[in-house]
């Protein structure tokens, strides 16, 4: 299992964040909202220095079971990079347990 890097912050630019004060994120306090937004928004070269910097076993944790929200189209991407079931994800157990509106 690929460990970690110890580097300060991961080589994202400034574009993935345009909403945040880019000099000012906290990488590690915020990795809910990097690995989502890099989820959502970002391939395969992004995906690897999610887990250059946070490590496999945390990215598939969070996708697992802190990350509320992603669209469709991202939840199956990332069960196709990722050692992961869509079922295993907790934004699609909860889109599942949401009534549908009727129309």
């Amino acid at each position: 299992m690929q460990q970690p890097t110890t580097l300060e912050k991961p080589d994202f630019g400034p574009k993935w964040f345009w909403d945040l004060d880019y000099e000012k994120i906290d990488w590690q306090a915020s990795y809910k909202t990097v690995i989502a937004r890099i989820i959502e928004r970002g391939k395969q070269q992004q995906w690897e220095e999610l887990v250059r910097f946070y490590g496999l076993q945390k990215v598939v944790d969070t996708l697992k079971n802190e990350i509320v929200f992603l669209p469709d189209y991202a939840i199956e991407e990332a069960c196709t990079y990722f050692p992961i079931k869509k079922e295993e994800m907790l934004c699609y157990t909860k889109k599942q347990s949401r009534p549908a509106h009727w129309l």
